[in-house]
């Protein structure tokens, strides 16, 4: 007799995972290396090392280690918000009268209100391990600079982060919380860096950018003894520490025999995304088991469903390694979407690879149609959703919609990554009817393409 699923389903202490996946270790193509852009080859250990802690340094650069275990210290760090609950989303079911199943991985349940901490801790610990002083970080909506002012405060870091400034101007409290936690908090493109007064410059006037922050960052860990980088996606070393996400989830979903027919994640700069579907990749590159995977960015930055594959800088000040990704250009600048944790040119190169293969889906939807689903959402499961994981939310309830149509029973997984109660400004927005969108034309996404680097390769 099966077991009957409770409407929330938590792991015991004892069936918590212990390590982290490297899917990379079960794909017959590896994402392509970092390229150092002066000398167009891949980056060396020694030359990451300058920028990124050691030990995070061999975990981007390792393709072949399968499980990493996790540390003790951050496995007990894990005990004050892990397991996070898989949900069974019965009353939205019921709300949209479909014979699908829905759950959802809900990752809010924690100070920094998502699934960022996860890899947070991680870095903060391995910076302390080395012995740094601090570290250096950019933020989009303020989740990944809430996470990591959190980690570096337990490990008594000192926390500098370059937060979008559109972002530092929607959404104030989220910046509040990170100087609670001691972090030092500058707005994006800033007037303190090089590069920071470059882009303004070019671009007066601009909201910023992820790639803008980043290239900030960097600039402002380079320039002092004792600090790293650190960064809250698009890395490979972030998935790693993401995947607890989907190992959680695999192993909640294997102890009641359900097995899910398509895996949906909000897809930004892919470590969310990547964190859930890693081990469930990992049995469709074995082929053990088949699932359906499918990507969901903002039709204001679609990198997936519009950008080329190619080498590009991972940040806008071209600071930065050479990264083969799907990407509109590191020169390109989204628009002032609400989704602040999405608005990144580029994709993770596992991701990216993945879905050159054919192995994954990617969808584009529009923010008003997102914030509809992410309304319709709250009022039957309680809990308002952050922007980023509505556009999961909106395809989850697209895919149940056909169900109803067709009366299949498919069963659907979702990344819900965060709260969306430090979003209110977006949500009144929406609500005040005044809420738009922007899709770019194929004249904006030229502009971006146009700063791709010319690599004779």
């Amino acid at each position: 007799m099966p077991k009957e699923i409770p409407y929330k389903i938590y792991l015991e202490e004892n069936e918590m995972p212990k390590y982290w996946y490297n899917v990379r270790a079960d794909m017959k193509v590896k994402p392509a290396p970092l390229l150092n852009p002066e000398t167009l080859k891949p980056m060396t250990k020694e030359e990451l090392s300058e920028v990124f802690c050691e030990e995070l340094v061999n975990q981007e650069l390792d393709d072949n280690t399968r499980e990493y275990p996790i540390p003790q210290e951050i496995l007990d760090f894990y005990k004050m918000y892990r397991p996070s609950p898989l949900v069974r989303a019965y009353c939205l079911e019921k709300k949209l009268n479909t014979p699908a199943k829905i759950y959802y991985k809900f990752e809010g349940n924690n100070t920094s209100g998502s699934h960022k901490l996860n890899s947070a801790i991680a870095q903060a610990y391995y910076a302390k391990q080395q012995g740094l002083k601090g570290v250096t970080t950019e933020t989009g909506a303020g989740q990944w600079g809430t996470a990591l002012s959190m980690a570096c405060s337990y490990f008594d870091l000192d926390c500098n982060v370059y937060m979008v400034k559109v972002s530092y101007e929607q959404k104030p409290f989220r910046r509040e919380v990170m100087r609670t936690y001691g972090a030092s908090v500058t707005p994006s493109p800033s007037m303190t860096t090089n590069v920071g007064r470059r882009i303004n410059e070019e671009f007066p006037g601009t909201g910023g950018s992820l790639g803008c922050a980043i290239s900030e960052a960097v600039e402002s860990a380079m320039s002092r003894d004792g600090y790293r980088y650190v960064l809250g996606s698009v890395l490979n070393q972030v998935l790693l520490h993401q995947s607890v996400i989907g190992m959680e989830c695999k192993i909640a979903m294997d102890k009641y025999g359900i097995k899910p027919d398509m895996i949906i994640g909000c897809a930004g700069g892919g470590s969310n995304l990547g964190g859930l579907i890693s081990p469930f990749m990992g049995e469709k590159l074995r082929g053990e088991k088949d699932y359906q995977f499918i990507a969901v960015e903002p039709a204001s930055c679609p990198s997936l469903t519009r950008g080329k594959y190619a080498y590009d800088y991972c940040d806008t000040g071209k600071v930065c390694p050479l990264c083969k990704m799907y990407t509109l250009g590191s020169g390109y600048i989204p628009s002032s979407s609400h989704a602040g944790g999405l608005r990144y040119h580029g994709m993770n190169s596992i991701l990216s690879e993945l879905y050159d293969q054919g192995l994954m889906e990617a969808r584009s939807v529009e923010q008003t149609s997102v914030f509809a689903a992410a309304q319709e959402f709250a009022r039957v499961e309680g809990i308002l959703p952050a922007p980023e994981s509505s556009h999961a939310i909106k395809v989850a309830m697209d895919e149940a919609i056909k169900c109803r149509e067709t009366g299949e029973e498919k069963t659907i997984l979702f990344g819900l990554t965060g709260t969306g109660y430090f979003d209110l400004y977006a949500y009144a927005k929406f609500n005040d009817g005044v809420m738009s969108d922007y899709i770019p034309t194929e004249a904006d996404l030229a502009k971006g393409f146009a700063s791709l680097p010319d690599l004779k390769l």
